[in-house]
């Protein structure tokens, strides 16, 4: 479904160490962004019952369901770049994605006309 690189899977290996009380990532797909989709992380204590599980390098990764097919082929990467450093995910599916890199859009939802962050295509 998606893959961690291994910088991103030592960050949040870190980022759980730094919280015992939450026991695996999420990574999700809503709508929003100025780019149509906006990615999000968490780090939580348990699943949902509609959650697909996947161990990535011993790190529990939690998908809902609307979100899994749009992570098909998502890698996960972590960047410590002169402008920031954070998460970056580079998808297959978007067929455009915004400057922040934060959002992104498919053929089933265009991108927004406008855009606060620098849409790309």
């Amino acid at each position: 479904m998606l893959t961690l690189t291994g910088k991103a899977v030592d960050v949040v290996k870190t980022l759980l160490s730094e919280n015992p009380e939450a026991n695996g990532l999420r990574i999700a797909v809503t709508g929003g962004g100025c780019s149509g989709y906006q990615y999000g992380m968490a780090l939580e204590q348990s699943a949902q019952a509609e959650d697909t599980i996947l161990a990535i390098d011993g790190i529990s990764v939690f998908v809902d369901d609307g979100s899994a097919p749009l992570l098909t082929g998502v890698i996960v990467d972590y960047v410590d770049e002169l402008s920031g450093s954070g998460f970056r995910f580079e998808n297959p599916n978007a067929k455009s994605s915004c400057g922040c890199g934060s959002s992104f859009s498919t053929d089933d939802r265009p991108a927004a006309t406008s855009s606060s962050c620098g849409h790309r295509s």
